[in-house]
């Protein structure tokens, strides 16, 4: 395997992605779009998901493209961060065409953040305008770890954060994950290895290898304080193939293995563990390996966004790499 020239979701051409957080908050948004709508879908494995307008993106729905994917923290209130992206979008005359009116189209979903160490007692909620902000950061070169909604993202045993990994496969085609870790789960093994090490590529989590004996441990740390809800991760995986809708829908059923190869355990009953998947290019390319390539990319995006994770004031958690 070779990873792109950025590893990030952004070597899929035209793909951009930007941050906003609040320190003190501790929380934020990170939104990914590009110059014109692309083909989306999504699912869901947890069993406590926070979303917006994800039902458009099943096959069956008319609105075949969106303008950007939101991924934020802030539990229900960050919901509002994809309000700010479609005010920002509408400005850019960007949206759905109905008759002389555009809406964007802007699905989201979100992290438990608010028991990190943060301030919860704002008035007016924050999230539209961290929303608006993210878009109006986004780039082709961004930020992994202690950012935007990875900000106040946490996990069984370290600081959570957030990741991208990216692949380029035989055939050129490129395939790519951005992720937001911040499960009920370890996403290291109990002698501090990466679940996600036999993915790694060029040491980009610390190159510590393995820890086979582990791979078959059944008594694993959990957020022993965490309610339903609390938890998950959101993440978005990516390709320039030209893939329809029920393509992208099955790439992102396949790349739930990559969260599973990742976080032990995973798609439990109190995380909203959801894959986004995008299709924004026209190679050509084999379904069944861009899947497989997705799973890959997201076990080491999420991975990295551990690895990469800063300490801040008030942490609950220690950073992997303190």
């Amino acid at each position: 395997m070779k990873a792109g020239p950025r590893n990030l979701i952004t070597d899929v051409a035209g793909l951009k992605v930007g941050h906003a957080q609040d320190d003190a908050l501790k929380s934020g948004v990170t939104v990914l779009t590009a110059g014109s709508p692309f083909i989306a879908s999504v699912h869901v494995m947890g069993g406590a998901p926070g979303t917006r307008e994800t039902d458009l993106l099943d096959p069956d729905k008319s609105v075949e493209a969106v303008d950007a994917l939101v991924l934020s923290g802030g539990s229900a209130f960050g919901l509002d961060a994809a309000s700010g992206v479609v005010s920002g979008l509408r400005e850019q005359g960007r949206g759905f065409a109905v008759g002389d009116v555009r809406v964007p189209i802007v699905p989201a979903a979100i992290i438990f953040d608010l028991l990190n160490g943060g301030r919860n007692d704002w008035g007016e909620n924050p999230y539209a305008k961290l929303g608006r902000t993210a878009l109006d950061n986004a780039t082709g070169d961004f930020a992994l770890g202690s950012v935007g909604a990875g900000t106040g993202a946490t996990s069984a045993t370290y600081k959570g954060g957030l990741g991208s990994a990216s692949i380029i496969l035989d055939d050129g085609v490129t395939v790519a994950a951005l992720v937001v870790a911040n499960p009920i789960g370890s996403v290291v093994t109990p002698k501090g290895k990466f679940w996600a090490a036999q993915s790694e590529i060029d040491a980009e989590f610390g190159g510590l290898g393995g820890d086979p004996a582990s791979y078959g441990a059944v008594r694993l740390p959990l957020k022993t304080d965490a309610g339903e809800g609390a938890n998950t991760t959101i993440a978005i995986v990516a390709t320039d193939a030209k893939l329809t809708k029920p393509q992208a829908k099955r790439m992102a059923v396949a790349a739930h293995d990559g969260m599973a190869r990742a976080i032990v355990p995973s798609h439990t009953p109190m995380d909203g563990d959801l894959i986004f998947a995008v299709s924004a290019g026209d190679k050509q390319g084999d379904p069944l390996r861009i899947g497989h390539a997705a799973a890959t990319c997201l076990a080491r995006a999420i991975a990295r966004a551990i690895f990469e994770a800063t300490p801040a004031e008030n942490d609950p958690q220690p950073c992997f790499n303190p």
